[in-house]
């Protein structure tokens, strides 16, 4: 690459920096990097190339935008990126677990049509027509990404030599996908990322054949930025964007390696000016990019929101105020308050009841009070701030987070307390009820101490306030922390009420509660103050939310009906139900072309067959395939198959919830290995069997192999027909806008696909 260019005699010399080596090996050069078949002339003409290119990005088109209105309502994951535009709209904080980049983009689009974000998307279903949105922008953004994507695509295989017939394919493999078509026609964010990733190989591609021309040039900088830039802004739009990441690295580790190596006629000078730029363009300046996506989102959303209570007391404090922070008041000591439980909504509740002597299971119970999770407003919710009896807090006195005291029952003059006595339907967990003051003040005393325990230890000292403020009713005595559920009711006895206990795993994200009101709240307490807005520094935010963005991304583990195992992801078993209309009998249903996704599987499976034969026969100097089809097989087809497997297999390592269009990633690379592979077949492969002189330059074998036309195009077609008929006969699945009799849909429930209405 640098320096001059070997001999090809085995006998060589190179000039590095004025010194010279002398050895007697072959000299490392980019033939052996399949470097040579990538640089010479393509197999097909402009006009070819431009031609396929038109028709199948044309069609890709067509597909996406097709009835793109239909249907007027929210559809599956809308209800929360269009919300989220919503927020960026009205300036109000959120909380997501993904980066802010793509849903930025997508209020944009709300903000040059001037929407004012006054919709929030709340359910699926929820009718444009009578809330109007800019919901035809929106999917329009998205269809154009999606549409982009297959250009890109096309122009990666031809970068990378192959015939325009074959670029087509690999493009049509994911133009005409169902799985793609629905999910870059909604207001979701795959399509930005699935074009962001195709961006990412196709400048890769571009960068890596002008090294091979000649390194730091004008055009060999331009398309390694573009390269970093195109994985800055995977990673900004989803953290599987790291995948991304890994095929990249992977394959700049090997090209470095190499470079390394002493026949490259690199000094380790020239070699640490290709590191240190590749760490620039690929690390530091995509790293950058990054920062100041948040920088914009905290710029951006500077008014409180309901992302506050996720977020410490200390970066609240850099809010503005919203209609929630302005009739949001701060506790003080003696205030009457209702408290109610995040995950559930239920109030803490206690009333005239007794937990029964003895349990279903035969256990016997302290016959105490009950103390219960409820949800409808009731006087039996209102507990008092009671400070400690040797503390000289006051009514005046705010109630701030890590203080000591006690709750009392208003209603029944008792005093909350929880004990080393099992609960009623976890005996694991510990008893909450409350005693009467003469026990509270004396011999239970230190039982009925709680603090509110602050998310955040950075939050300890903040003052309590209804509605923002999240904490853990934490029981000193014992370190448990309140938590109810609502997944078993109490019995009979209960009032079929949600139990309450005192939960040993304290950090458990069910421990979480807020202070509702305040009820003795008088006139003077109700004026409104406007708060001070305070600054933290930038990289203060952004760790904070860095973490909590790890943090609740790592905790979607529940189980979701529509969730599955990355192992039937391959050959699309199973997929999601995106949206029903019961009254017509309307569905859409994510679900990938089965045809396609088989289609490459079968490339994948093939392809290491034949990399495991060729590996064993030339063990025992058997050299069955030329020079140039290894080349193709090692070089071009191994990048995209790592990068397939760094964007598939990883999901089987994780414990959160998994779902088909995580494989998107994977599906959108592996198309271009299937098609590139199936051109490679066609081709004469054979070796003129010189052995182990066959790599000697100039010999006849380096030319390209001749590829079978008539019978590549004539299995090329009969993919493409069963992919598109694919297409055709789960179209109304895709696009919902055609009722199918019961019959019709039970035709359609392959594999592991279950269908509304297929009775």
């Amino acid at each position: 690459m640098a320096g001059k260019q070997y001999k090809s005699s085995r006998e060589s010399s190179v000039d590095v920096d004025d010194m010279k080596f002398k050895y007697t090996k072959k000299a490392l050069n980019y033939d052996q990097l399949g470097a040579k078949w990538l640089l010479q002339k393509a197999p097909s003409s402009e006009g070819q190339y431009r031609t396929w290119l038109i028709i199948v990005t044309l069609l890709a088109a067509f597909v996406r935008f097709y009835k793109l209105w239909y249907p007027k309502e929210v559809v599956f994951d809308e209800v929360h990126f269009g919300k989220f535009a919503s927020y960026y709209l009205e300036r109000s904080y959120f909380f997501d677990v993904h980066p802010p980049f793509a849903k930025m983009a997508i209020a944009f689009i709300g903000w040059l049509c001037g929407y004012d974000g006054s919709f929030k998307f709340n359910e699926i279903g929820d009718s444009y027509e009578t809330h109007p949105a800019p919901y035809l922008a929106y999917r329009a953004y998205n269809a154009i990404l999606g549409t982009l994507t297959i250009p890109l695509l096309f122009n990666t295989l031809k970068e990378l030599n192959f015939r325009a017939t074959t670029c087509a394919l690999g493009a049509l493999l994911v133009a005409i996908d169902n799985a793609h078509v629905i999910d870059s026609r909604l207001i979701l964010l795959d399509a930005m990322l699935l074009v962001t990733i195709a961006s990412t190989f196709y400048c890769y591609t571009r960068f890596y054949k002008e090294q091979l021309k000649q390194p730091f040039t004008k055009q060999w900088f331009i398309w390694l930025h573009l390269t970093g830039v195109s994985l800055s802004l995977v990673i900004s739009t989803k953290y599987v964007g790291v995948m991304t990441y890994a095929a990249i690295g992977i394959a700049v580790a090997i090209n470095l390696w190499q470079l390394l190596d002493i026949r490259s006629g690199l000094s380790l000078k020239k070699f640490y000016k290709h590191f240190v730029t590749r760490l620039v363009a690929l690390v530091i300046i995509p790293f950058a990019l990054y920062l100041f996506w948040f920088w914009v989102h905290f710029t951006i959303l500077n008014t409180s929101g309901q992302g506050d209570a996720f977020m410490s007391a200390e970066f609240q404090e850099t809010l503005k105020d919203s209609e929630a922070t302005i009739n949001s008041k701060p506790v003080n000591y003696y205030d009457i308050i209702t408290i109610k439980h995040k995950d559930t909504n239920a109030f803490l509740h206690s009333y005239l009841a007794y937990y029964p002597l003895r349990y279903e299971d035969g256990r016997i119970s302290t016959e105490g009070q009950q103390v219960t999770g409820y949800h409808a407003a009731d006087v039996n919710n209102h507990w008092q701030i009671i400070p400690l009896l040797d503390s000289p807090k006051s009514s005046s006195d705010p109630l701030l987070l890590g203080d000591h005291f006690r709750l009392k029952h208003v209603v029944t003059d008792t005093f909350l307390l929880t004990h080393d006595v099992a609960s009623p339907l976890y005996p694991t967990n510990e008893e909450v009820t409350t005693v009467n003051e003469e026990l509270a003040n004396g011999e239970k005393y230190k039982q009925t101490i709680f603090e509110f325990q602050p998310i955040s230890k950075n939050d300890v000292g903040y003052t309590v306030k209804t509605q923002l403020t999240s904490f853990r009713i934490f029981h000193i005595d014992t370190a448990v922390a309140l938590w109810s559920h609502n997944d078993e009711l109490l019995p009979e006895w209960g009032f079929n009420q949600q139990e309450v206990n005192g939960n040993k795993k304290i950090k458990d994200d069910g421990n979480v509660w807020t202070v509702d009101t305040i009820v003795n709240l008088d006139e003077s307490r109700n004026v409104y103050v406007p708060k001070k807005v305070k600054k933290l520094p930038f990289f203060t935010k952004w760790y904070e939310l860095q973490n909590l963005m790890f943090e609740h991304n790592n905790k979607l583990t529940s189980e979701h009906p529509a969730a599955s195992q990355p192992q039937s992801w391959p050959g699309s078993l199973r997929g999601v139900s995106f949206w029903t209309k019961e009254a017509e009998r309307k569905q859409i249903y994510f679900i990938g072309n089965i045809i396609g996704f088989w289609f490459e599987v079968i490339s994948i499976c093939l392809y290491l067959g034949i990399v495991a034969a060729d590996l064993l026969t030339r063990k025992r100097d058997y050299f069955a395939l030329n020079k140039i089809t290894r080349e193709k097989l090692y070089c071009p087809l191994a990048f995209l198959l790592c990068g397939w497997a760094c964007h598939y297999f990883p999901f089987f390592l994780m414990g959160r919830q998994k779902f088909l269009h995580h494989y998107l990633p994977a599906h959108l690379i592996a198309a271009l290995f299937t098609a590139g592979l199936w051109e490679v077949i066609f081709s004469d492969c054979k070796s003129i069997n010189v052995e182990k002189d066959e790599e000697i330059p100039g010999a006849p074998f380096e030319m390209t192999p001749t590829v079978y036309t008539f019978f590549l195009n004539f299995f090329f077609i009969l993919v493409t027909i069963g992919v598109i008929s694919f297409f055709i006969f789960f179209a109304p699945l895709t696009y919902g806008d055609v009722a199918l009799t019961p019959k019709e849909i039970v035709l359609r429930q392959w594999f592991n696909i279950v269908l509304s209405f297929s009775k």
